[in-house]
């Protein structure tokens, strides 16, 4: 059962369209996994919707709606949607489905590193940085902290840290007031989204500064 889901300050600003797009991404990966999170979002647009709607007439004018119709009917061609191809994904010796939000992004070739392995997303939006990380079977990265934030949505497999395990569909915020070190018996495929640098605080992993940026 997954246990980790948005914010509702989150889910608020997706619904109106105002987060940036690899948050959108994210949460939009997360609602076509959870059905509880995906009956708030349809919730907040309904009710949206008909704020929107329930408007002061003065504060609307008239010949917005004509002009917005006159478009809509101007032209009589017809667009039949196609159902989308679901878009899968080799990892660890075996196929996963990707979410469509994940799916449908331009990304780079895995980069591997040790047991992990890093698809970027090619995506500009600022100091945010999209990936697609995967962990092999007993891997584990170093006991870290974060300069910023760091967002992980768990697709395929499980992993585990400090503060519990985990499943896929959770969607796990954590920053520079958390510290962890996930690891995963089983192997585990998560799109992630930072910020900034980790920044790792252990023993020998503190070498591994210099590269945070190359991990996630």
């Amino acid at each position: 059962m997954i246990k980790h889901h948005p914010t509702e300050q989150l889910l608020t600003q997706f619904s109106q369209g105002e987060l940036p797009a690899t948050l959108s991404i994210a949460v939009s990966a997360h609602l076509e996994l959870c059905e509880c999170c995906r009956a708030k979002v349809e919730s907040l647009e309904k009710r949206h919707a008909e704020q929107l709607f329930t408007l002061p007439s003065n504060d609307i004018e008239e010949d917005d709606f004509a002009d917005l119709f006159a478009q809509i009917t101007s032209n009589d061609e017809i667009d039949i949607p196609k159902p989308s191809e679901p878009k899968t994904l080799e990892y660890q010796n075996k196929t996963v489905s990707l979410p469509r939000a994940i799916a449908n992004m331009q990304r780079g070739n895995f980069v591997q590193l040790g047991k992990l392995a890093r698809s970027r997303l090619q995506l500009d939006d600022g100091e945010l940085r999209a990936s697609l990380l995967q962990i092999g079977a007993g891997g584990e990265i170093p006991h870290h902290t974060h300069t910023g934030f760091e967002l992980t949505l768990l697709l395929d497999g499980e992993f585990s840290d400090e503060s519990g395990s985990y499943v896929p569909g959770d969607f796990i915020w954590l920053d520079g007031r958390h510290h962890h070190s996930p690891a995963t018996q089983s192997g585990c495929l998560c799109f992630t989204v930072v910020n900034s640098a980790l920044h790792f605080n252990k023993g020998l992993s503190k070498l591994l500064n210099p590269i945070g940026n190359l991990i996630y």
